[in-house]
């Protein structure tokens, strides 16, 4: 299945006018409800192992 990078979704989420502070709430709601889903989507979008790693431990936060 091909994917959209992380640069192409954030573009979406910034045109229909997400906020940082709600793309942060999504990232928190997606760890506590989802948590594998939410790593599997994050390396969806190819983003990096580590970035990813670093991405949830502040959504748990």
């Amino acid at each position: 299945m091909k994917s959209i990078t992380k640069a192409q979704f954030v573009a979406v989420l910034d045109t229909i006018g997400v906020t940082d502070a709600q793309k942060q709430r999504l990232h928190a709601e997606l760890e506590k409800r989802h948590p594998q889903a939410h790593q599997e989507f994050l390396e969806w979008l190819g983003i990096p192992a580590a970035e990813i790693a670093r991405i949830r431990e502040h959504a748990r936060t």
